[in-house]
C-alpha cells in the first residue's frame, strides 16, 4: 500500500468553489487560500439556514492506546462511505498542531484512502489559524506584563496570575520561566510559562463561538487572573478583547477542504483535549449541518471525555442535538485494556500482541461495555465501528461485534484505510440506520448543578469512580469561582485520556477507586471550569527521536518524511 504521503499526491481534487457547491454554498461564500484550501464566510450559516438539516454523528471512542485508534481516519472514512450509498457526507474535524506533527504522533489529516488532502497543507500551517490564536494569546500577555510595569491600576496580584503564554512547538523547557530579568525597563520579573497553543483558553474560544460578536464577548470574560481581594481580573478590564479579536477575525471562519473520495471537509480549531473540550468550532458545525444529509464529527480521546465534552459542553454552545454515536474500536486497543499486553507511542508492538487471540479482546471488554455506557447515559443511539488493521484476525472482530451485541449495539467491521469510503460503506449503512432510531438527546447533568456535585456525576457516571476527593485547594477555588458567579457552567475535567481513571496504568475499566482532584480552573471566556486530576502536560516536550527528524524538503520543493 503506498504511503499516506503518496495517495495524498496521487488524488484528484475538485475546485474548491464545487466542492462549496456540493454543500449548497454559491462562489460568493468562499474564499480561496491558494488552490489547497478555503475560508468560509460566516454568512454561511444564515445562507443555508432554509436547507433541510443533516443527520448528525459524533465519532469517538474506546479509552486509546498512545497511538490513538483511528477516530479521524474513522471518521473520515465514514464521511465518504455515505457517498458509496447515495447520501451525502459532509465532514468536520480538528486542525493539526505542529506538536504532533513533529513530535511522536504526527499529523492528523487521516490515513490512507481516508484521508484529508493535500496532506502537507493539512497539517502543516493550513490558513495560519493556530498563529492567530498564538498572537492573540501572548498579546494578552504582553498586556497583563505591560500593566504591571505602567503601575498596576487594576491592582493585580503578580502571584495570582493565571495567563501563560503560548507556543506551537513541543518544547519542554519553556515550561515554567522567569520573565522580566534585566534592569528596570524590562518589566517586573515574575515565575511563568508557556503552554502548547492548543492548550490556550483562546483557542477553546475560538471553537466554542457561534458568530464574531459572541467572539467579542466570551474574549473579553477571560480571566487572567486576581487582585489583591480576590477578585477575577479579565481581558475586557485590560482593554485587551477589542484587538485580540480583531487578530482573530479571519480565524473565526472555517477552513473548507476535501477528501481522497472529494467529500466536503470542514477543519477549523484544535483544542486541546486534556484540559478543553477537544472538538472542532461550533461553526463549522453550524454551517456542515445544512450542507448535507448527514454531518460527521469527531470527538477527541475516550467517549469518557471528547464525546462526554461534546454533548456537555459543545451542545449546549451550538444547541445542536446529535443523531448518533460511533465508538471506534481497535483490536490492539481491546488486547492492551486486557492488561496482559504493553503499548509503547514511538516503539512497535509486542509481538505476542500481534498473535491471533480472541481471548485478549474479550478480556479487555470492559473498557468498550463502559463507553457503550457512557453513550447511552446521554441517549444517543451508538454503533462500534472496527477499525481493522492488517495484522488483525477475523475470530478478533467477531470478538468484538459479540461484546457490542450483547450491549445491544450494532458493529461493523470497517477498511476504509485501504479501501476509502467502499470499506466504510457498511458501517455507514449502520450508522444510518441509527440515525433513524429515535434520541433521547439529555445532557448529564442541569446548568443549576453546584460545580462539586457536576464533578462527582462525570466521575461516577462516566469513569466509574465511587467519588471524588477534594484537595483543600480544589475545595477554595470551588468556592470562590461560584462566589464569583462560574457556578452553573459546565464542567471539563482534565486527566489522562489513557485510562478511564485518573492513572494512566489502569487499563480497563478500573473499580473501587475516587477520583482525586488537585486544583480547578475557570476558562471563564470559553464557559467552563476545568477540574485537574493528576499531572497534566500543557506544554509538551519532543521524544528521543521526533519526527521532526524525518521531515524534509526535496530538489522539487517537496516535503518529504510527513508521517
Amino acid at each position: 500500500m503506498p504511503s499516506n504521503l503518496e495517495i495524498s499526491r496521487g488524488a484528484v481534487r475538485k475546485p474548491l468553489t464545487d466542492v462549496a457547491a456540493d454543500m449548497g454554498l454559491g462562489p460568493d461564500l468562499v474564499e480561496p487560500y491558494g488552490t489547497t484550501a478555503a475560508k468560509l464566510s460566516l454568512d454561511a450559516v444564515g445562507a443555508l439556514a432554509d436547507r433541510p438539516r443533516a443527520k448528525y454523528v459524533v465519532v469517538s471512542s474506546i479509552t486509546p492506546t498512545p497511538l490513538g485508534e483511528g477516530k479521524t481516519t474513522t471518521t473520515v472514512g465514514l464521511g465518504q462511505g455515505f457517498g458509496h450509498l447515495g447520501k451525502r457526507g459532509v465532514v468536520a474535524i480538528r486542525q493539526s498542531s505542529m506538536g504532533p506533527t513533529f513530535g511522536i504522533k504526527g499529523g492528523a489529516a487521516g490515513g490512507g484512502y481516508s484521508q484529508v488532502v493535500p496532506m502537507e497543507s493539512m497539517n502543516l500551517h493550513l490558513t495560519g489559524d493556530l498563529h492567530a490564536v498564538g498572537a492573540a494569546h501572548n498579546l494578552l500577555s504582553a498586556m497583563v506584563d505591560n500593566h504591571l510595569h505602567k503601575g498596576n491600576a487594576l491592582d493585580l496580584d503578580p502571584f495570582a496570575i493565571t495567563w501563560r503564554r503560548v507556543l506551537d512547538v513541543n518544547d519542554r523547557d519553556l515550561r515554567q520561566i522567569v520573565t522580566g530579568l534585566g534592569g528596570r525597563q524590562d518589566g517586573i520579573p515574575r515565575q511563568t510559562g508557556f503552554d502548547i497553543t492548543a492548550a490556550s483558553e483562546v483557542m477553546a474560544v475560538l471553537a466554542l463561538s457561534t458568530s464574531l460578536r459572541d467572539l467579542r464577548q466570551r474574549l473579553g470574560r477571560i480571566v487572567v487572573g486576581y487582585d489583591r481581594s480576590g477578585e477575577p481580573v479579565t481581558a475586557e478590564q485590560l482593554r485587551a478583547a477589542g484587538a485580540m479579536c480583531v487578530q482573530l477575525r479571519e480565524a473565526l471562519k472555517p477552513n473548507l477542504m476535501q477528501t481522497v473520495e472529494q467529500t466536503p471537509v470542514l477543519v477549523h480549531c484544535g483544542p486541546f483535549g486534556n484540559i478543553a473540550h477537544g472538538n472542532s468550532s461550533v461553526l463549522a458545525d453550524l454551517i456542515g449541518i445544512r450542507g448535507g444529509d448527514y454531518l460527521v464529527t469527531e470527538a477527541g480521546f475516550g467517549a469518557d471525555m471528547g464525546a462526554e465534552r461534546f454533548f456537555n459542553i459543545k451542545c449546549r454552545a451550538s444547541g445542536l442535538v446529535p443523531d448518533a454515536a460511533v465508538v471506534v474500536v481497535t483490536v490492539r486497543a481491546l488486547k492492551a485494556h486486557s492488561g496482559r499486553h504493553r503499548v509503547v507511542a514511538g516503539k512497535p508492538l509486542p509481538e505476542e500482541m500481534l498473535a491471533e487471540n480472541p481471548d485478549d479482546v474479550r478480556a479487555g471488554a470492559a473498557n468498550l461495555r463502559r463507553q457503550l455506557a457512557n453513550i447511552a447515559a446521554h441517549g444517543v443511539p451508538a454503533v462500534v465501528a472496527v477499525n481493522a488493521f492488517d495484522t488483525d484476525f477475523d475470530s478478533e472482530h467477531r470478538a468484538i461485534l459479540d461484546i457490542a451485541a450483547e450491549e445491544g449495539v450494532h458493529g461493523a467491521v470497517s477498511t476504509h484505510v485501504a479501501e476509502g469510503g467502499k470499506g466504510a460503506a457498511e458501517l455507514a449503512e449502520a450508522v444510518a440506520a441509527a440515525c433513524d432510531r429515535p434520541s433521547g438527546f439529555t445532557h448529564l447533568y442541569p446548568d443549576e448543578m453546584p460545580l462539586v456535585d457536576k464533578i462527582d456525576t462525570v466521575a461516577r457516571r462516566m469513569y466509574g469512580a465511587d467519588g471524588i476527593d477534594l484537595s483543600p485547594t480544589a475545595s477554595r477555588q470551588l468556592d470562590s469561582y461560584t462566589r464569583c458567579g462560574f457556578g452553573s457552567l459546565p464542567v471539563c475535567i482534565a486527566k489522562t485520556h489513557l485510562s478511564l481513571s485518573d492513572d494512566p496504568s489502569r487499563k480497563g475499566a478500573p473499580t473501587g477507586w475516587r477520583l482525586p482532584v488537585r486544583e480547578v480552573r475557570a476558562s471563564a471566556g470559553a464557559g467552563f471550569v476545568y477540574p485537574i486530576c493528576g499531572e497534566m502536560r500543557t506544554m509538551p516536550g519532543l521524544s528521543s527521536y521526533p519526527a521532526a527528524e524525518n521531515i524534509d524538503i526535496d530538489d522539487a520543493g517537496r516535503v518529504v518524511g510527513l508521517a
